[in-house]
């Protein structure tokens, strides 16, 4: 067993290209550490719709540049096999470690393979990658990032040509294509013959933010800005200078890229701690609103204050709060979201009369919906110009929260006054999120086995009203790994996440709201519930 491991290791060390790994790996083999070897060599890390993302270093479990080599040249025959035997490949990179090396060798597998290549001038946000690839008329993109994971990690995102992320059956295929891969020796990687883009395309990214804003709006509200040690901050400013918005106050211990992200345990604006920074810089120059991205800068995060100090919006605040900005300014077409994300859209958009559809969560889901105008998930993801971007974009999503902002300035209000608006015109929805982070995977799949074995009949004293286990599929979702309850008044929702170890909970209770002076006591309500819920739901699910 063992000799067969350290067999393993030896034939990866000979075609690991990669001297950094080569090192780490021929470390373990000469200590014989066999469980981290078994570790590494224990299958392969899965392509998925979420393309690839692992933890970095040496062997098939892990992201390396054998790994992406073989990954490139996967997509790449899977390209010429759908007939684009020359098309262009446009590829983007964040600044973690290793995305330049992944992002060049991927413009090299591509190159070799007869494909053309072109790769962006440096690290941008992972929406200007998005946009590059309807507007240089690409087959397919690739963004070399790992969104919002710790430092440790990267990741590897395919798009297809429509500019959107890959569905199914495409990762199927792709992954078969990988699979076939007999050895990196293979694989042709010349070391020339592909572009490296100019600004050009992050100018025309930059020109159609244009097509976001009203013309006429207002532009005076003043803002915090944090990129939490990602690529954000120079394309934001850019994007808020060229709108005529003050210049954001910026975080500047995060304000610019670094893969280890130094301040922060996780660089991802939702986790405890993430925006203590920026908080403390509100406190300084009393701006109306935070921003924040995340390191790839396709989420937008939003906070104000209230009361005295400062507090994180959740996503479907901020979801719920552009929706009924668009429906002011007489938007039409389509409001989608994630099934797990609020449904006051819904309300939203039947109150307007737009069409409403929910999805599979990913934007790779939200972004193929017909006739999109708007779409957002409650993972602090949105799509506000879906013709230019149809994935999240934490850049104009940022540039529309302050172009509502500054028109809520100019009326004396804040954006709390429109969502307590929201509240008693549509009920109070309520939303929280039980996340359990696991190391054993297992520890995920037991959880959900017990759910579908031991079903709870009712949570926090409500009946449990329906039950819908989403492997099976429904009439409007296809099949995944998920359990949908509906409750008197409130929804639940548990399925593990797509991009980290974690199984999600998502929580939601509606309650009437008959004026604005009922408002104390109908949020005093929703948080007891939403408190009993979380407590039943863990001793359901035995977590």
């Amino acid at each position: 067993m063992h000799d067969e491991l350290i067999a393993q290791a030896q034939a990866w060390l000979t075609e690991d290209p990669d001297p950094d790994t080569r090192t780490e790996l021929a470390r373990l083999i000469d200590a014989q550490d066999h469980a981290e070897l078994a570790a590494r060599f224990s299958g392969t890390l899965q392509f998925g719709t979420a393309g690839l993302r692992g933890e970095l270093g040496a062997g098939p479990m892990r992201m390396n540049r054998s790994v992406v080599i073989r990954a490139a040249a996967g997509l790449a025959a899977y390209l010429k096999k759908q007939g684009h035997e020359n098309g262009l490949v446009v590829i983007g990179y964040d600044a973690r470690h290793k995305s330049d090396d992944f992002a060049q060798d991927t413009a090299a597998v591509m190159t070799g393979a007869g494909l053309r290549a072109a790769v962006l001038p440096r690290p941008l946000p992972t929406p200007v990658l998005a946009f590059a690839i309807r507007h240089l008329g690409a087959v397919a993109g690739v963004e070399v990032t790992a969104s919002h994971n710790p430092p440790r990690d990267n990741g590897y995102k395919v798009y297809l040509g429509d500019g959107s992320q890959i569905v199914p059956p495409a990762d199927v295929d792709i992954a078969q294509e990988i699979a076939a891969v007999p050895s990196l020796t293979t694989v042709r990687r010349p070391t020339e013959g592909w572009d490296t883009l100019d600004d050009s395309v992050l100018d025309a990214y930059l020109a159609r933010t244009d097509a976001v804003l009203s013309k006429d709006s207002p532009r005076t509200a003043r803002t915090v800005y944090t990129a939490m040690h990602g690529v954000g901050k120079d394309v934001l400013l850019a994007a808020f200078a060229r709108a005529g918005f003050p210049e954001p106050a910026l975080v500047t211990e995060q304000a610019d890229p670094d893969p280890e992200f130094p301040t922060v345990a996780f660089p991802n604006p939702e986790e405890p701690g993430a925006m203590d920074l920026a908080f403390a810089k509100a406190r300084e120059t009393a701006p109306d609103l935070i921003i924040a991205n995340d390191p790839d800068a396709d989420r937008c995060a939003v906070a104000v204050q209230d009361g005295t100090d400062w507090r994180m919006l959740r996503g479907d605040e901020v979801g719920a709060l552009l929706a009924a900005h668009l429906v002011r300014r007489g938007a039409t077409g389509a409001f989608a979201e994630s099934i797990v994300s609020s449904s006051l859209l819904g309300r939203i958009a039947e109150k307007a009369g737009l069409p409403h559809v929910e999805t599979l969560t990913g934007f790779k889901w939200i972004a193929r919906v017909e006739g999109l105008r708007y779409g957002y998930e409650e993972a602090l993801g949105y799509c506000v110009d879906p013709d230019g971007v149809r994935d999240k974009d934490g850049i104009t999503a940022a540039l529309l929260i302050t172009e509502l902002a500054s028109q809520l300035k100019e009326e004396g209000r804040t954006l709390l006054d429109l969502l307590d608006d929201l509240a008693v015109e549509h009920g109070l929805h309520a939303t929280d999120q039980l996340s359990v982070r696991v190391q054993d995977l297992s520890l995920i799949a037991a959880a959900m086995r017990r759910l579908r074995e031991q079903p709870p009949t009712e949570l926090a004293g409500l009946p449990i009203t329906r039950t819908d286990d989403l492997t099976q599929g429904t009439d409007d979702l296809p099949p995944t790994d998920g359990l949908r309850y509906t409750l008197d008044g409130a929804r639940v929702i548990v399925r593990p996440s797509g991009t980290e170890p974690k199984l999600k909970c998502y929580l939601e209770v509606v309650i009437p709201v008959p004026s604005h002076t009922d408002l104390p006591e109908a949020r005093a309500k929703a948080t007891a519930l939403l408190e009993s819920i979380k407590r039943d739901l863990s001793t359901a699910a035995g977590i």
